[in-house]
């Protein structure tokens, strides 16, 4: 049996339906009018919008001084927004793609990540570092990835990924509140582009006032008794639409929208395994020393006598291939995912 998602019934209050890019715009524009100290950086954020339309009409509105593009060099303009969270600003830089991380990370990591903890607590860095991630269009090994586990597995970090809209607003408004660096990841294909079609789900309703999501609490998107799915991003919605499928066997998933990484609901994901006893991770990012093994290593600590059987899913351990057909192969579908539900609940 299915059900609505915890946040439902706030997101029916309207019949205003969203994209995910316009909600987190909205939430942006939102934070940028209620504190001048917000501002918005990255490469093509301004006049084009973010390639992803992430900032989409913030020009418009507040002019160049607080939305600007910046060449290309990733080290210094992140750097920039470092140094300028460091002196009480509340910087959004955009990485355009996460693949794009390797020529910054000393920024993101050795600076952003640590200042507070190397000054010991005197000074803060409430930024947030928007990045776009996630494959399935083609674009090969150096804009394709996810990288969720990366930036999770480095302390001093939030992560946030949303699945939809209405997630999306929410968590912007509470990481750009934050006082401590956040990563908020999205995923190109929720982002409702004309020219990169999303799945019907990440479109929902969107409440006008400004509203935050608290971290660390994962989402039941479907309530289920027979396996416990966990995912994030994209794979949220194949799984709910692999759920759907096999509801007419009669087998009914349970799946869970993690929603932040840093800090990681942990107990919402205990509570179901106790209930199912079954547990299937589908994850985006590299197998290997990555979030599915993560979340299994923190049942098995927690509820071992609770889980009876696990799987996983992810990519392979190879860079994402250019071709349609090899990107399809390593990168799970709704039916890798029914079929590993399937062999989970015989």
């Amino acid at each position: 049996m299915s059900t609505e998602p915890q946040d439902a019934s706030k997101a029916k209050e309207t019949e205003r339906q969203l994209t995910m890019s316009r909600a987190m715009v909205e939430a942006i524009a939102t934070e940028m009018r209620d504190n001048d100290e917000v501002f918005v950086m990255g490469e093509d954020v301004a006049d084009y919008g973010g390639i992803f339309s992430s900032t989409t009409g913030l020009l418009d509105e507040f002019g160049r001084d607080r939305v600007m593009d910046v060449p290309i060099s990733e080290t210094a303009f992140i750097g920039a927004a470092v140094g300028a969270a460091m002196s009480g600003m509340r910087p959004i830089a955009e990485l355009m793609f996460v693949d794009f991380f390797g020529v910054a990370m000393d920024q993101i990591y050795n600076n952003m990540a640590k200042n507070t903890y190397m000054s010991g607590g005197s000074v803060s860095v409430p930024m947030v570092l928007m990045t776009a991630v996630g494959g399935t269009y083609n674009d090969a090994g150096q804009h394709s990835q996810t990288l969720y586990g990366t930036f999770a597995h480095l302390p001093g970090m939030k992560v946030v990924v949303p699945s939809n809209a209405y997630d999306a607003k929410g968590l912007m408004h509470t990481a750009i509140r934050d006082d401590d660096p956040v990563v908020f990841m999205f995923h190109k294909r929720l982002m409702g582009l004309g020219w990169m079609p999303s799945p019907t789900g990440p479109k929902t309703g969107v409440p006008m006032e400004a509203y935050t999501i608290p971290f660390g609490e994962a989402d039941v998107k479907r309530v289920g008794s027979d396996v416990t799915v966990v995912s994030l991003g994209l794979h949220v919605h194949r799984a709910l639409e692999a759920a759907e499928d096999l509801a007419e066997d009669g087998i009914e998933a349970e799946v869970i929208d993690l929603r932040t990484l840093v800090p990681l609901d942990t107990e919402t994901i205990l509570e179901s395994v106790r209930k199912t006893g079954k547990l299937l991770v589908v994850d985006e990012d590299y197998q290997s020393f990555g979030v599915t093994g993560e979340i299994i290593a923190r049942v098995a600590e927690h509820s071992l006598d609770d889980l009876k059987e696990v799987r996983r899913l992810a990519i392979p351990d190879v860079p994402i291939p250019y071709a349609r057909s090899l990107e399809d192969e390593v990168n799970p579908g709704t039916a890798d995912i029914a079929e590993a539900i399937r062999e989970l609940h015989e």
